[in-house]
């Protein structure tokens, strides 16, 4: 365990409110984007000199174009529905982390200009000015929140805090004030193809490594094809797949489902990025221009279907937003939904009987299923309510003998946020994603206590990334977060007849 500077949650028995203080992660904050990152997004290099009126402006904008934000402006009541629902709140003890106090920080301000009572009678309704210093208020807690959208599954009236966290980074992003670590990310897609900036050349020798390495293990010729024209599926998958643990155990998974079931696929060096955080930073104009390379790359091959991988908000963004921001898909098989969860694609083929397991090789694993959010909370999969949650275990429980739930208001539509999405997946953000992990830790710690537990599967990529970073910090090996479709390849019968 490496030295830290900061508490790490206990973890008990039985979950605890904290009680509130005041401040506690007022210092934490991520780095502020360079000029470069800034400016390759279209947006302003530094601080612009009228950062107050175009901030206003900037909110005006947003208010007449998503009619749910004023929505949200206007009517909370301040209820307390929310206020032990955000797990950062739960691990960090700050009374700002309460998802209608990172509201307010916002509503004071809409209410300073943009109502009545709020020009005239400020003080009586809670209105303040916009200063730097409640800018940079919104810099530090809107980049303490992963959009989870948990409290807004509590909320009475249905407020979604990642909505209002968007906005935020938007305004701010605007004036000049983004955040380097999404920022950075997202001028890599437009210039190379991929969040990891890596290059055609690699990539396409990473994947030949994985074809050596497959046909090393198992003696079975497995390809991973680059940019095959008329292949029938185009994969788009987060690009830790093709490098890190435990992502790319679910990518050789996935390549053994397509060859056991006789799959035409291809990745594509255009699109080889299936993550889009311009959803992270609130631009729908960037997660468009992200979104737009798979369409390009989709009609570029000749695919039939695209069918995306383990990644939570990539997920979201597909399923939520791909129809109105890059559709209509006339041009692929309308036998299949677009787009296609890799899950659901795995899920068919198991009814269909193309895929048989031998469960024994996962014998050496008690498993339980880590919900991620933007696939519970703003998806579905299958053509069944609340298919993203029973497909996936329903994978699971094929591929392996022993499964078993985290606590039930812990999981499906009220799990808990792994703590690192959002676009906080970065290292000057670790105490923030380590106390934010600590909800699902101590569920995690419940099963493993009561049930033996050794591994957690996930189907996100910042998910698995998180856990790896974050479980050593609580003594839980880093290993113990897999993906799906690592159970899937590891007891898939490759070769017997379908």
């Amino acid at each position: 365990m490496k030295k830290v500077e900061f508490d790490i949650p206990v973890i008990t028995n039985h979950p605890i409110t904290p009680s509130i203080k005041e401040g506690a992660m007022a210092h934490v904050r991520p780095f502020v984007a360079k000029q470069g990152h800034q400016e390759a997004l279209g947006f302003p290099g530094e601080l612009v000199d009228d950062w107050h009126d175009k901030a206003i402006e900037k909110m005006r904008e947003l208010l007449g174009k998503y009619r749910s934000l004023q929505v949200f402006m206007d009517s909370c009541v301040k209820c307390g529905a929310c206020t032990d629902k955000c797990h950062y709140f739960l691990g960090t003890s700050d009374p700002k982390n309460m998802p209608v106090a990172r509201q307010d920080l916002m509503r004071k301000v809409y209410r300073r200009y943009f109502t009545f009572a709020g020009k005239y009678f400020p003080k009586l309704v809670g209105a303040v000015d916009l200063t730097k210093e409640v800018l940079e208020d919104w810099y530090s807690y809107y980049h303490q929140c992963s959009e989870c959208r948990r409290c807004s599954v509590y909320c009475p009236y249905g407020i979604d805090t990642a909505e209002v966290t968007m906005a935020g980074r938007e305004i701010l992003a605007s004036v000049g004030v983004g955040q380097k670590y999404s920022n950075e990310i997202i001028g890599k897609v437009y210039k190379i193809g991929n969040n990891l900036g890596l290059p055609e050349k690699a990539l396409a020798n990473t994947l030949e490594d994985l074809e050596e390495e497959v046909k090393d293990d198992i003696d079975v010729d497995v390809r991973f094809p680059l940019d095959v024209k008329g292949a029938d599926v185009l994969l788009v998958t987060p690009s830790a797949d093709f490098f890190a643990e435990p992502h790319v155990d679910g990518l050789i998974g996935y390549a053994k489902v397509f060859h056991q079931a006789g799959v035409s696929w291809t990745l594509s060096s255009h699109a080889s990025e299936a993550a889009n955080f311009g959803l992270f930073i609130g631009s729908q104009d960037n997660m468009q221009k992200v979104a737009m390379r798979v369409r390009e790359a989709a009609l570029e091959l000749g695919v039939k279907r695209i069918i995306v991988g383990e990644c939570g908000h990539a997920w979201r963004v597909a399923y939520s937003y791909w129809n109105t921001l890059i559709g209509p898909f006339d041009f692929l098989d309308p036998k299949y939904p677009v787009p296609q969860h890799i899950c659901e694609s795995t899920y068919d083929l198991i009814q269909q009987g193309a895929l048989k397991f031998n469960k024994e090789e996962n014998d050496d694993k008690i498993v339980t299923f880590h919900d991620s959010c933007n696939v519970s909370r703003a998806s579905r999969m299958g053509n069944m309510p609340g298919g993203q949650f029973v497909i996936p275990r329903e994978i699971i429980k094929a591929a392996c003998n022993h499964f078993v739930d985290m606590r039930e208001d812990t999981i499906k539509e009220g799990t808990f946020c792994c703590g690192g999405g959002g676009g906080l997946l970065t290292d000057d953000l670790v105490e923030l994603r380590v106390k934010g992990a600590s909800p699902r830790v101590q569920a995690l710690h419940e099963v493993i206590e009561q049930h033996g537990v050794t591994h957690m599967a996930a189907i996100c990529a910042i998910c698995k990334s998180q856990f790896t970073k974050v479980l050593p910090y609580y003594d839980m090996q880093m290993d113990m977060i897999i993906s799906v479709h690592q159970l899937v390849g590891d007891a898939l019968e490759l070769g017997v007849e379908r």
